[in-house]
């Protein structure tokens, strides 16, 4: 076979293995989405809340809570993304927005946060109080090591006594710190304040391989942790082993309902998980999603809220560099009703919102206000809080 020959061949190989696996990848990863503006005009903006990485809405205050920070120290600090440079200042915060007049309350924290998943429970016991749980991305003690060693992960339990608007009162009751909360990303807390499982988004802390989670080489894993008393020993262990790209996890709020939907951004999924009598996860369902998913919520009528990346490739651009956008959107994820639903269609899923980064860059985060018919958009480096009114 002759040179020519041989390096046509060669190109021909090359070109289907673009088209057959390569391009399908990029596809996923949003390269030739076209944005369409959905519901982006009615929507204002809190620029006093940056960098929010994880939003809760607390349904009987209407207040919204938020782990945030500001989209020059995430540029530096974001374990997730393999941005370890540990010299910035730590200047992260856990905070309440009240909808209503625009009062922003921070919390009196007793300690250093470095912010990213969150959840609010409240408390069975007691209505007016809750629960708020919140992944710590410590830096190491040598933050020169960052880079080797990654962060030092924990995931920290509060009790907020009182929860209403200008309340900062706060009170931290246990860190969880275990072998197997190696790379929390996100959380879902008990009403007790004794258990939380919790997404582990890698296997490693800096291992090169995490480079490829984009393309959904990422094992992470769904873990489960109780402390059945504040000097008890933590107790933790793997619910769920081998879900790549595992990001997001939420859980259904009917009552004796052990539905868990955890998100898997680079597969552009919502999988669907139940609770066992040990705990383990067992997965039921996978739901399709138009493009990457990160956080996710659930309001008071059940529906499931997940934080589109339209692309993944630009939303991690923007983590690395603030100033670029990045497309948002949020999707409203709804028990199937029509006729798919007998052919294994369990689940809807609708574009609610959509933006070109314009209005809201970034998002990493929804919420939805079923009540008070308000939506509610943050991102982990945006530079804004965004709120806007929905038809209820």
């Amino acid at each position: 076979m002759s040179r020519v020959a041989a390096f046509s061949v060669l190109l021909a190989l090359l070109a289907a293995v673009y088209q057959l696996y390569v391009s399908p990848v990029l596809v996923k990863l949003g390269r030739g989405r076209v944005i369409q503006p959905t519901d982006n005009s009615n929507c204002k903006k809190v620029p006093e809340l940056a960098a929010c990485e994880k939003i809760v809405v607390h349904e009987s205050t209407g207040l919204l809570f938020l782990a945030c920070s500001s989209p020059a120290s995430r540029a530096l600090w974001v374990p997730a993304t393999m941005q370890l440079n540990a010299s910035g200042p730590n200047i992260d915060y856990l905070a309440t927005y009240d909808p209503s007049n625009g009062a922003i309350t921070r919390f009196s924290l007793p300690m250093t946060l470095q912010t990213h998943g969150m959840d609010v429970v409240p408390s069975e016991t007691d209505p007016g109080a809750a629960y708020l749980y919140a992944v710590n991305h410590r830096k190491p003690a040598n933050i020169d090591d960052a880079p080797t060693v990654g962060a030092d992960s924990t995931i920290e339990v509060f009790l907020v006594p009182r929860v209403a608007p200008g309340e900062s009162t706060i009170t931290h009751l246990r860190t969880v710190r275990h072998p197997l909360v190696f790379t929390p990303n996100d959380v879902v807390g008990s009403a007790d304040g004794r258990s939380v499982f919790f997404t582990n988004d890698y296997a490693s802390k800096t291992s090169s391989l995490r480079r490829l989670a984009p393309f959904g080489f990422s094992p992470g894993s769904i873990g489960f942790c109780s402390f059945p008393s504040n000097d008890a020993e933590t107790d933790c262990k793997l619910v769920a082993s081998s879900v790549p790209g595992v990001n997001g996890i939420t859980r259904a709020r009917t009552p004796g309902n052990d539905t868990f939907f955890v998100s898997q951004a680079p597969l552009n999924l919502v999988s669907v998980f139940e609770r066992q009598q040990d705990n383990a996860l067992l997965k039921v369902h996978e739901i399709p999603t138009p493009g990457g998913v990160d956080n996710l919520s659930v309001d008071s009528e059940g529906v499931v809220w997940g934080a589109g990346i339209p692309s993944i490739l630009a939303l991690l651009a923007h983590i690395r560099n603030p100033t670029l956008a990045s497309p948002s959107s949020a999707l409203a994820i709804t028990k199937n009703v029509g006729a798919g639903s007998f052919y294994g269609e369990k689940f809807t899923v609708h574009k609610v919102f959509e933006d070109d980064g314009t209005v809201t860059p970034g998002t990493t985060t929804v919420a939805h206000d079923a009540k008070r018919g308000l939506l509610f958009i943050h991102g982990i480096c945006s530079p804004q809080l965004t709120v806007c009114k929905m038809d209820k």
